[in-house]
């Protein structure tokens, strides 16, 4: 391939409307063309559009093979999130394209979307709105909308990463007992710090109140949380889902919510997302939140700047700090190999 365009401004594609400061940004230094509709490029638009560009700043779009083969000269791919199981990047390595994501700065936002989810399931804070809203209230009653203590409880996080740790410091607010699941048992200080107790995936099940997940989802974790997983939980206890949908079995969930197996469910993330299983619609056991886990002003803007930092690096040549496929720089097409005027 002609090589001339990396004497000119790198193009960059951005998949969503962003912040114009971040646009402004990566202007000072690319050909920037940004999507102008907020929902996700159809895969042929996407396709069209990225055959001739440098970098992509991915937000909240599907990149997959088909898409990839078409990207002559993309040399990142900036993913605007934590996880990245929205991108091929097992093709992304192979063709040496680099892929960033965007840890830590999205940490307390999310937790705090977990833990509000807790709260609204335990104390059945939709339904109540829904409730007043609807003109159900004529007087106050004893027996109405009792929920569930949270105070004392036992909090079970599934993961034990940035996220979680933070969900178990709000818990520890509430006198919860934590116990977590995870690849690698924490560090003693953090163990300590938070009084976490490292328990096997039964006890994690049969002891939890609540349990939060916060895994990244891969082969192995795609419905982790399954029909018998379901069935081994208190009849007491809630689920908690912020991290990806298809952690869950979402069929096998709405079938223990209307057996009773499991109290209720608090969930942001979904199996087949935007699309929600018609069931859970209709629960009142339910709160249903729209993926807005990281959804605050200052979060989102902060992701945005750091996609940024990642994808000037990659355009100049530099390994980025939040690359994700340190194999592809072994690649003699990889970022890393090539110049730039960024």
């Amino acid at each position: 391939m002609d090589r001339k365009s990396y004497n000119q401004r790198p193009r960059v594609l951005i998949s969503r409307p962003i912040q114009q400061a971040v646009i402004d940004n990566i202007s000072e230094h690319c050909e920037v063309r940004v999507h102008p509709l907020d929902e996700a490029m159809p895969a042929e638009v996407l396709t069209q559009a990225i055959r001739d560009v440098d970098g992509l700043m991915c937000v909240g779009q599907r990149v997959s093979k088909d898409i990839l083969e078409a990207a002559a000269q993309l040399r990142v791919i900036s993913n605007v999130a934590v996880g990245y199981d929205n991108i091929d990047v097992e093709i992304c390595t192979r063709k040496g394209i680099l892929v960033t994501n965007t840890p830590d700065v999205l940490t307390e936002a999310t937790a705090d979307v977990a833990f509000a989810l807790i709260m609204a399931a335990a104390r059945r804070v939709v339904e109540g709105d829904r409730y007043v809203r609807e003109g159900c209230w004529s007087h106050w009653q004893w027996n109405a909308m009792w929920g569930a203590d949270l105070h004392g409880k036992t909090l079970g996080l599934y993961g034990f990463g940035r996220i979680a740790q933070a969900v178990a410091r709000r818990g520890r607010g509430f006198s919860m007992r934590i116990l977590y699941l995870a690849r690698h048992r924490a560090d003693e200080r953090i163990e300590k710090e938070l009084a976490a107790e490292f328990v096997d995936g039964e006890t994690l099940l049969r002891e939890s109140d609540f349990l939060s997940l916060h895994v990244p989802l891969t082969l192995e974790t795609r419905h982790a949380i399954n029909e018998s997983h379901l069935a081994l939980m208190k009849p007491s206890a809630y689920l908690i889902n912020t991290a990806r949908g298809p952690v869950v079995d979402e069929a096998a969930l709405v079938r223990a919510l209307q057996a009773g197996t499991i109290a209720g469910a608090g969930l942001d993330v979904f199996e087949n997302e935007p699309q929600v299983s018609p069931a859970l619609l209709t629960m009142k056991n339910v709160t249903l939140l729209p993926h807005i886990g990281s959804a605050t002003s200052e979060t989102r803007l902060r992701m945005a700047m750091l996609a940024t930092k990642n994808l000037l690096a990659a355009l100049r040549g530099e390994i980025p700090p939040n690359l994700v496929n340190p194999q592809a720089l072994q690649s003699g097409s990889g970022s890393a190999n090539r110049s730039s005027r960024v």
